[in-house]
């Protein structure tokens, strides 16, 4: 079972919150079934674990009401999110960083997020990655477009250009792995 960190999911919260309003929020939770409800219904520890799928059935509910479904607007989503959670130290950091040392530390972040998942990182000549995420089934589809809007914008606000990024092996492929082939010019 996939599990993600509970500061994960009070900022999707959070941001949920503040792009449709409190009744709009409670609407979505209105939508899920009981298992995903309850994870929304109930106080969530920064610190504590809880089910992906229940997450991502949020995400799911919440595309629906605001995009009749269009799941790429999650990719948007997630860059924009990422922007605003960087601090200007962070930001620095980030320019001062090659785009492999970039995708490195990112690994190690959803190191700290996911628990039941393992990802490993090859780089493939300069400027490729395919970072391969093990552990995530069909329904953890949503990942995908989630996992491209960050690498996307770390690696923008790294100096990288001409980004490309395509899952050679996608989680819809029911094979327990998906990979993200990425590629970019410069830095």
């Amino acid at each position: 079972m996939v599990e993600i960190r509970g500061s994960f999911v009070n900022s999707t919260i959070a941001a949920a919150k503040k792009r449709n309003g409190v009744q709009f929020y409670n609407d979505i939770i209105s939508q899920l079934d009981e298992q995903a409800r309850q994870l929304f219904e109930n106080p969530i520890s920064n610190d504590g674990w809880y089910s992906y799928e229940s997450l991502l059935k949020f995400l799911e509910a919440e595309l629906k009401l605001t995009t009749n479904g269009v799941e790429n607007e999650l990719q948007i989503r997630t860059g924009t999110l990422v922007e605003k959670q960087l601090n200007v130290v962070n930001k620095f950091l980030i320019k001062l960083g090659s785009p492999e040392s970039i995708i490195k530390r990112h690994k190690i972040l959803h190191e700290t997020l996911f628990r039941g998942v393992s990802i490993k990182i090859v780089f493939n000549g300069p400027n490729k990655a395919i970072i391969t995420y093990s552990g995530f089934g069909k329904q953890h589809r949503l990942f995908q477009p989630s996992a491209v809007g960050m690498y996307t914008k770390v690696l923008e606000m790294s100096g990288a250009k001409d980004i490309h990024t395509k899952f050679v092996t996608s989680i819809e492929d029911n094979k327990g792995y998906c990979e993200l082939e990425i590629t970019w010019k410069g830095k």
